[in-house]
């Protein structure tokens, strides 16, 4: 499955859990709020 800026991240996250170490080197350490597994990949980026 393509991985695309559109998808939710808790999405990413249900398809491959080891997702999050990338998520994580970019600067992105709020997956374990709530709130960032409803965000877009876009949205988070243009947050953090």
């Amino acid at each position: 499955m393509q991985i695309t800026k559109d998808m939710l991240i808790g999405d990413v996250l249900n398809i491959d859990e080891g997702a999050a170490k990338y998520f994580f080197a970019i600067g992105m350490h709020c997956l374990g709020c709530p709130a960032s597994r409803g965000e877009s990949i876009e949205q988070a980026c243009a947050v953090h």
